[in-house]
């Protein structure tokens, strides 16, 4: 009788553990990673009445420069949703084998971002310098062979992301990295970036204090 009643009392700890309402998906509430060095959950806001009510509510921004991306900007590089950035950050950044790289200026990394988030603006790939390319791509795993070309067998691979699908930046990350000869099948680009992730109430981190309004 106590070994049933043990084995009652495990069933229901089991059924009760993962009281989540507002799931990833179906099978999935969180996923634990490290951003930074400090522990983080990626979960979804369980508030159902939550509302967007920072500059991420605003539909309309003057185009150009803000025009609406196109699904798949790039031929051979393939567009992921937020299921599959959850996979490649769990899979790839936290096993090290891949980078998520916010392409914004430092600025609005600093002050939000997604975890697990490296901050490569996209400036830096469009800095027309040999020096500058060599320092990034080596940086990102790549090695230089003598006679300057490169070997990209160990480069990691790059999920790619900006603003939102309005924002350009992470377009123009991509195409000046393979201008300058990284593979495309190691690139990923991540169109809804972070609105498209704020929208779903996804965990966003922050990186400085912001300070309060006097």
């Amino acid at each position: 009788m106590k070994k049933v009643a043990s084995a009652l009392v495990i069933l229901s700890a089991m059924i009760f553990a993962d009281n989540t309402l507002v799931k990833i998906t179906k099978d999935i509430s969180h996923i634990d990673i490290k951003d930074n060095g400090v522990n983080v959950r990626i979960s979804r806001i369980q508030d159902t009445a939550n509302r967007l009510t920072d500059d991420f509510a605003k539909t309309s921004r003057l185009c150009p420069p803000h025009c609406i991306q196109k699904i798949k900007p790039i031929d051979g590089v393939k567009t992921i949703t937020e299921l599959e950035l959850i996979d490649f950050i769990k899979n790839k950044v936290y096993k090290k084998k891949g980078i998520l790289a916010d392409a914004r200026i430092k600025d609005m990394f600093m002050y939000e971002t997604i975890p697990g988030a490296i901050n490569i603006p996209f400036t830096i790939t469009q800095v027309k310098s040999k020096k500058v390319t060599d320092s990034l791509f080596k940086a990102l795993g790549a090695k230089v062979n003598p006679d300057g070309s490169y070997d990209f067998t160990n480069a990691k691979e790059l999920a790619v992301f900006c603003n939102g699908v309005w924002c350009g930046s992470s377009v123009k990350f991509i195409k000046n990295m393979i201008e300058k000869g990284y593979p495309k099948e190691k690139l990923y680009y991540y169109r809804g970036g972070l609105q498209s992730w704020r929208l779903l109430g996804l965990t966003t981190v922050v990186h400085k204090a912001v300070k309060a309004d006097k």
